[in-house]
């Protein structure tokens, strides 16, 4: 035992003053594993239609991007990976972005108040008064 540390120790961890719910940590899961392999099948969807309908010319697209990718220990080839993949990113931060600002919206509104039970209340300033300059 140190010279300045305390002699008590502490037989159990502190609980928190809030809890968790299950589900919540249930729908956190879901949405990682969900949200991904949502973004993989729209950037799949909208890189084949764009191919068909061609709304961003092939110009634009790089051809690396649009060549077919082959496996080397089988023959089974995939059309458009890396575009696939690179489209399925940016889906990918889109959706948690939306995620992120409805759960600020939905945290703001239904949250837990900004001051505790332990907190004073702001100081109420009058604001400095601006004395005009002639020139």
């Amino acid at each position: 035992m140190g010279r300045y540390s305390s002699f008590h120790q502490k037989s159990q961890m502190e609980d928190r003053p809030w809890k968790v719910h299950p589900i919540w940590r249930g729908i956190g899961c879901l949405m990682i594993i969900l949200i991904p392999v949502m973004s993989y099948a729209g950037a799949y969807l909208l890189v084949e239609e764009n191919a068909k309908a061609g709304w961003i010319p092939e110009s634009f697209w790089s051809p690396e991007l649009m060549n077919p990718v082959t496996i080397p220990t089988t023959t089974i080839s995939v059309p458009h990976l890396y575009g696939t993949l690179l489209l399925t990113v940016v889906l990918m931060l889109i959706g948690y972005g939306v995620l992120m600002v409805f759960y600020a919206l939905v945290y703001s509104a239904l949250g837990p108040p900004r001051l505790g039970p332990l907190d004073a209340a702001p100081i109420r300033r009058k604001p400095r008064r601006k004395y005009k300059t002639s020139r």
